[in-house]
């Protein structure tokens, strides 16, 4: 038994040589092997990985590659992840400490979208240190929670107007270009930062991302071109290169990382919640507007970026007149079948 995991191993055949005092020997040594923890090791380690080392490598290791969302990852690992597991021996972690971890999240007040931010995090963590040869295999299964659908926030034309005014106003000169990205092409908060635009004229631009999740490029071919300065155009024709490059010398990224304050402040000057009205509207503003015009949800989704076409169905729910038509023609038909 080694970490409560019986073991069965073949050791060889008589033929080969093989007799019941060499396998005695054999199994003593493997014990030995499991009483000192280097029997499940790989290649190279002579002392058992755990949770804290490794979490010390993975934040390291994500920064000497770029890796993505470590905004939010250092708080995960730091603040949740690694106090609560500790020292604990990788080789050890069972779904049984995984569901431990979730239920304290859970009765200390955390969602389950929550939750599984900080899974998503343990998951990548531990896949990463296989492909590293930091682990031999992955420990146990990482489940996910479910989570309930959240009510889908869109702006209305009104409120369109009145955040591309502020966001001209506002003190940061790229800002408005930021929200033109976000209601135009869907794009994740992320992946606007890293866009370029491809393009001698704003009506014919194309926002490019080699990072984004759904892999292809967004066209904003064929919408209405945004007015703004002379100024503000030159910027939106810097040909394949960042379009919203870092403001300080002394950053560590060529882009800007988040634009979430200047975001906020043009909401509040716009006078809407800034509770409610996060960078994220604008992509759901998009996607609901493409699904009004009966755009096809496979063109929808591939717009998007989504992985499924269920993740986009939850926006014909949002405001679908197509809808409404069809049951007001529906009733016509029937009034007329009983006259």
């Amino acid at each position: 038994m080694h970490h409560r995991k019986r073991i069965h191993r073949v050791l060889g055949l008589s033929s080969e040589g093989w007799t019941i005092k060499k396998c005695e020997a054999r199994i003593e040594a493997l014990k030995a092997d499991i009483l000192f923890g280097t029997s499940s090791l790989p290649a190279g380690r002579k002392t058992q990985l755990r949770f804290s080392e490794l979490a010390d490598w993975y934040l390291q290791e994500m920064e000497d590659t770029n890796g993505k969302n470590m905004m939010s990852k250092r708080p995960q690992i730091k603040k949740r992840l690694k106090p609560y597991f500790g020292d604990r021996i990788i080789e050890t972690l069972s779904e049984e400490h995984v569901g431990r971890y979730i239920r304290a999240r859970l009765d200390a007040g955390s969602s389950p979208a929550t939750v599984n931010r900080d899974l998503a995090t343990l998951s990548h963590m531990l896949t990463t240190a296989v492909r590293r040869k930091r682990l031999a295999k992955v420990p146990c299964r990482i489940p996910k929670l479910d989570e309930p659908q959240g009510r889908i926030v869109t702006l209305q034309d009104d409120q369109i107007a009145a955040l591309r005014q502020a966001a001209i106003l506002d003190p940061h000169p790229d800002l408005w270009l930021f929200v033109e990205f976000g209601l135009n092409t869907a794009m994740r908060h992320s992946e606007i930062n890293l866009s370029q635009v491809r393009s001698d004229r704003l009506d014919d631009a194309q926002a490019l991302h080699p990072g984004r999740k759904g892999g292809d490029a967004a066209s904003t071919a064929d919408r209405e071109p945004p007015r703004y300065t002379e100024a503000g155009q030159a910027r939106a024709r810097r040909q394949g290169r960042m379009d919203f490059p870092a403001r300080h010398s002394r950053s560590r990224s060529e882009h800007t990382v988040k634009f979430s304050k200047a975001f906020q402040r043009a909401v509040i000057a716009a006078g809407l919640n800034p509770k409610v009205y996060t960078p994220h509207v604008m992509r759901h503003t998009a996607i609901t507007r493409l699904v009004e015009q009966g755009a096809p949800l496979a063109t929808v989704q591939q717009i998007s970026g989504h992985k499924t076409i269920q993740m986009v169905l939850r926006y014909t729910h949002v405001s679908n007149p197509h809808v409404d038509d069809a049951m007001t023609a529906l009733e016509r038909t029937l009034t007329r079948n009983r006259a």
